[in-house]
């Protein structure tokens, strides 16, 4: 396909969560073989690797593209400067205090995706690939002749307000608030607005790529079904024009000049590819007699490390739901965890949180740092009727929970989004000890 894409409802998508996936946009595109002498219609064959060639048959994660030029027709990159993007978490002391932030504002001038991305937190480092990077974005354009990848890890990126339509090399994405997109490492992409201003997280993951995690007694059938999550269908720009590439490498950004599109796959096959997967197709699942039940079973996506049992990143989501504990203080009780939570809320109000805990916002709990409901929210819940479910509607939160303490950048701290009376909504819990008294 040439010149403008077709509009968004004309977008096909192939179901399935890490297939092996065949697509050609011209027929004809797909050879028999990986890389023939001469590929049809004259492209280039390129394998893009997200893997080492040796993983094993499960995790093994590849691509071959069938391409106009190949990937390596471009200027020398140089280093362009940017104090948003951060990949160095040790630039400022870290505090154990719990922290909260207001939303970013929506930019008043023209912002694209990329300009408009700034790191917030997060821990490890891209050249030992393992840890996280936390960003958000606010946006009011849509990227044009500029293209960027991501070579220090994988983006998962959750809207908050506004469609984001994604142009990466293996096709097209529609993803709206309360859907999610997974690029990988190294895919090039834009990020066009057809809606107007955006807003919304990222979470950067420099280790073992998303995964489905494993069912075991939960069942077959719970949490995210493979067949919810969407890849695109080859499609490709054929185009002679002028065009920025942008790379993050080893934390920092790079640029170099191309004169054509890079969207150029014509066809492609492999399991190393975009995907989307729509939130509110998450089987929730719940506790039926008494106690609250651990976020693990709200889990949809987790990079594993390399201890059984931990991970380096959980996505884990507070959605829609009914609550039915007998006995049972049902909002989220007080805790202090070793691993690390990064919280952002999509939509509505989430339960542990009366107030100030905003759509757009976000909360840092770092290990053990003591956290739980607030004032408010402890009263009304200790006197609330557990002989009755509780429908939890109107509602999306979400957490990055990461085994690391996720350090905040300067930016985050000095920021005058920060919350700095967050502690305050602690300091209304009343004393209610009486020894006379069961």
């Amino acid at each position: 396909m040439q010149g403008n894409p077709p509009a968004a409802d004309a977008l096909h998508y192939q179901s399935g969560f890490a297939n092996h996936f065949s697509s050609e946009a011209l027929p004809g595109a797909l050879p028999a073989q990986n890389s023939p002498q001469r590929c049809p219609h004259g492209l280039y064959a390129e394998q893009l690797s997200g893997t080492a060639f040796t993983a094993p048959r499960a995790s093994n994660r590849r691509s071959w593209l069938y391409r106009i030029r190949p990937a390596a027709m471009h200027r020398p990159f140089r280093k362009i400067a940017s104090d948003r993007i951060r990949s160095d978490f040790a630039e400022v002391a870290t505090p154990p205090n719990p922290l909260r932030w207001n939303p970013l504002p929506i930019p008043a001038g023209a912002v694209d995706f990329l300009d408009g991305l700034v790191t917030f937190a997060g821990n490890g480092d891209p050249h030992a690939q393992r840890g996280c990077g936390i960003h958000l974005y606010a946006a009011t354009r849509s990227m044009t002749q500029r293209a960027f990848y991501d070579a220090d890890g994988e983006l998962l990126i959750v809207p908050q307000s506004g469609k984001l339509l994604l142009v990466t090399e293996l096709g097209r994405l529609l993803v709206e608030p309360q859907e999610i997109a997974v690029i990988p490492r190294g895919v090039r992409f834009r990020v066009e607005l057809p809606d107007g201003a955006v807003r919304g997280y990222v979470c950067e993951n420099y280790g073992a790529a998303f995964r489905l995690p494993d069912l075991g007694p939960i069942g077959s059938n719970g949490l995210a079904c493979e067949r919810d999550f969407l890849t695109p269908v080859a499609w490709f720009e054929d185009r002679e024009e002028p065009c920025e590439l942008v790379a993050k490498f080893m934390g920092q950004l790079w640029s170099a000049a191309m004169d054509h599109s890079p969207f150029d796959v014509v066809a492609w096959r492999g399991n190393l590819a975009p995907y989307k997967y729509d939130l509110r197709r998450f089987n929730t699942l719940g506790s039926i007699s008494y106690d609250h039940p651990d976020p693990s079973i709200f889990l949809v996506l987790q990079a594993v490390s390399d201890t059984p049992g931990v991970d380096d990143i959980d996505f884990v989501i507070f959605p829609p739901r009914w609550l039915a504990m007998e006995h049972t203080f049902r909002p989220p009780w007080f805790h202090r965890n070793i691993a690390s939570e990064f919280m952002g809320l999509i939509h509505g109000a989430y339960d542990a949180k009366a107030e100030g805990f905003l759509p757009g916002g976000a909360s840092l709990h770092n290990c053990m740092s003591a956290h739980g409901p607030d004032a408010a929210t402890f009263e009304k819940a200790s006197r609330a009727d557990t002989a009755q479910p509780e429908h939890i509607i109107d509602t999306m939160a979400f957490m990055f929970e990461t085994r690391c303490v996720l350090r905040p950048t300067r930016y985050a701290l000095e920021s005058p989004l920060l919350q700095s009376d967050y502690f305050e909504c602690w300091q209304g819990l009343r004393k209610h000890f009486d020894p006379t008294r069961a």
